[in-house]
């Protein structure tokens, strides 16, 4: 295991098989032997790493608050080490029919919300903290819809975002969140018929997976990965596909600036306190 940099990754979709297989031969060619380990869910997952099963993760935000959150009670560090360009400022937005006559937040009191699964961070935990930082509560003032579509991938399914965007064009929910790249791709897409829908509210900016270690992660195997990782350029004919397949242009450096609005929501909704404090107790005991 010391000579092989091991990954753990989610499973959320038949392509993830693809990307890594192609980045596993693409460091193999710069001399990394790299292998991952595939998981169904990110709980799964996180507790894997602290058994020690791999060395390095590829965490969805949720994942990566989980990870760093178990490491302070454990009294250990996790890290970020890399991300995508296109993790880096993300917004969510709240979107409502053209012809609802909500123009505020406000006016979503005594209406129904449509969110995705109930662990995404971009279609639920962050907007849900927008609402309420507006002044309504959830369950009193407006009715929560979740389109809990493969709970466990933290949101990385598009499904739950997708079906509360056609709740909405059916009538069936009054607003509903998703992240602003999915509100583009379905409008184009048809989901969202042209002019049917406008956007009421969009949510501060955000940042989403990383690659994250353990402080016992293998130091050189680590940096000979993000060596690799930082060096790749998209003009770089063998590069190129692997990028397109992972959604990216270049990796940028690991940053934790950007998980504030996540934090704070899972601080105001208890979303993680169970997982991380038996998660703890498991390792301390």
């Amino acid at each position: 295991m010391s000579e092989t940099l091991l990954m753990g990754a989610v499973a959320y979709d038949p392509k993830v098989v693809t990307i890594w297989e192609g980045f596993k031969q693409y460091f193999a060619e710069q001399g990394l032997d790299f292998d991952y380990i595939l998981y169904s869910n990110y709980e799964r997952q996180v507790e894997q790493h602290f058994d020690g099963a791999y060395h390095v993760a590829w965490n969805s935000p949720l994942a990566w608050l989980q990870v760093e959150r178990t490491a302070e009670r454990l009294g250990r560090r996790a890290s970020a080490i890399a991300m995508r360009d296109t993790d880096c400022d993300l917004r969510s937005v709240i979107v409502v029919r053209a012809d609802s006559g909500i123009e505020t937040l406000a006016d979503l009191k005594g209406k129904r919300v449509g969110f995705g699964a109930h662990d995404s961070p971009q279609a639920t935990l962050i907007p849900l903290l927008e609402i309420e930082k507006a002044g309504l509560e959830r369950g009193k003032d407006f009715e929560v819809e979740l389109f809990d579509v493969l709970v466990g991938k933290h949101g990385d399914h598009v499904g739950g975002e997708r079906d509360a965007a056609k709740a909405l064009v059916e009538g069936r929910v009054d607003a509903a969140c998703m992240i602003d790249g999915n509100h583009l791709w379905f409008s184009k897409e048809g989901t969202l018929p042209s002019g049917a829908t406008k956007v009421l509210c969009e949510t501060e900016p955000y940042d989403h997976c990383n690659f994250t270690v353990l402080d016992d992660a293998p130091t050189d195997l680590v940096a000979r990965f993000r060596e690799l990782l930082l060096g790749m350029r998209y003009d770089d004919p063998r590069v190129r596909p692997l990028l397109d397949l992972e959604g990216l242009k270049v990796w940028k450096e690991g940053r934790t600036s950007g998980y504030g609005s996540l934090a704070e929501s899972i601080d105001r909704f208890g979303t993680i306190d169970d997982f991380v404090d038996g998660l703890a107790a498991r390792h301390r005991g």
